[in-house]
């Protein structure tokens, strides 16, 4: 490893695997050593990541695996369906991979959801290796073996937990994304303060403009202490039945938007930043933190060029759809709407909270 790469630690025993941040780390053979040995690869990309940086991969995978595959997939949310997923089967079946191929999710958060529930499931069960190229994927969806597809109704409620063998960060990658999906990755670093670590949240006030003007050191720290805190509350709870839930702060909201709105019209990240909103709110009516917290965190929000408001679902009873499509969330039980509260600054609690005030909230804090 050299002296500009750095590495967090996942343990999770024999599932247990690296996170590889640094500068052009995807270019060097040596960061994918000591993955398994087989006589082929797949790299999973799309049509906007592939032309960009598939052959960088291919030739620093091209001494380990003999025939190195590719897929492309169409780029968007919208596609992070049954339809798409058969796509990687397809190209699996078609090359006569076995259980030994390894796949390689090159691309965001949808690349990297679907190669690994493609992996998860073909001959039930394959190696795979993620190669996030966002910052929402390298902060989050890369880490910690959450695969999924969509649903009509609900988001990623489909898929499996399963672990990847490796996790690549390559912060040059960054540079190519648009400034949207750089924002929306930031929604993803800033949940980390509420939940975890205030200090973080400190230094995200007093960093949001280098990490937008995409300051290498500046992301290299965002992207390593997003990957510790997900670490640590990964390898307590691997699975979510309990500690984990807390990483899907804003997201309860967040993906009621998505669904709501149709998949891809808003960013993930941008639905979970006005959710982190609304979660902050209701954690406010609920006497968990005072206004001043409130507006702390939508101010940093708002300074990371995201929406602090969520939009209209219904204009007819636009609080009884978000609650319709809330109750459709993983962590429901019983039709109980479970949320992820901040109860004072740095630490998250998960309950419920009464429909009422849920819908005084979501009128507070749509347009």
């Amino acid at each position: 490893m050299s002296s500009s790469e750095e590495s967090v630690f996942i343990d999770l025993e024999e599932r247990s695997y690296n996170i590889v941040v640094g500068e052009d780390v995807i270019r060097i053979a040596a960061t994918f050593q000591g993955l398994p040995t087989a006589n082929a690869a797949l790299i999973v990309s799309n049509s906007t990541v592939a032309p960009l940086y598939a052959s960088a991969l291919r030739s620093a995978l091209h001494s380990r695996y003999p025939m190195i595959y590719e897929v492309l997939l169409p780029d968007g949310e919208e596609y992070k369906n049954w339809e798409t997923l058969q796509l990687i089967f397809d190209a699996l079946l078609s090359n006569a991979c076995d259980r030994k191929t390894v796949l390689f999710a090159l691309g965001g958060g949808v690349i990297g959801d679907m190669t690994g529930f493609a992996a998860a499931s073909y001959m039930r069960g394959v190696p795979f290796v993620q190669v996030p190229t966002t910052l929402l994927a390298q902060v989050d969806s890369s880490v910690g073996g959450k695969t999924a597809i969509n649903h009509p109704q609900g988001k990623n409620m489909i898929g499996a937990f399963y672990q990847p063998r490796l996790v690549v960060c390559d912060l040059a990658t960054l540079d190519s994304l648009p400034l949207r999906e750089l924002s929306a990755g930031l929604a993803e670093v800033i949940k980390y303060g509420p939940i975890a670590d205030t200090n973080f949240m400190d230094w995200l006030e007093s960093s949001i403009e280098a990490l937008l003007a995409r300051e290498r050191s500046a992301l290299a720290h965002a992207v390593r202490r997003s990957c510790e805190i997900k670490a640590w509350v990964v390898s307590q709870d691997e699975k979510e039945t309990g500690l984990r839930a807390i990483l899907n702060f804003g997201h309860t909201f967040g993906h009621a938007i998505e669904a709501g709105m149709g998949y891809g019209v808003w960013l993930h990240g941008e639905g979970v930043a006005a959710g982190m909103v609304m979660a902050a709110e209701l954690s406010r009516r609920l006497g968990l933190v005072d206004a001043a917290f409130v507006e702390r965190l939508t101010a940093l929000i708002a300074r990371a060029g995201l929406p602090t408001k969520g939009p209209v679902l219904d204009v007819t009873d636009n609080a009884g759809r978000y609650l319709e499509l809330m109750r459709i969330d993983k962590k429901s039980e019983g039709g109980e709407i479970r949320f992820v509260l901040i109860d004072g600054p740095g630490k998250a609690v998960v309950r419920a909270a009464p429909d009422a005030l849920v819908r005084e909230v979501i009128d507070a804090c749509c347009v």
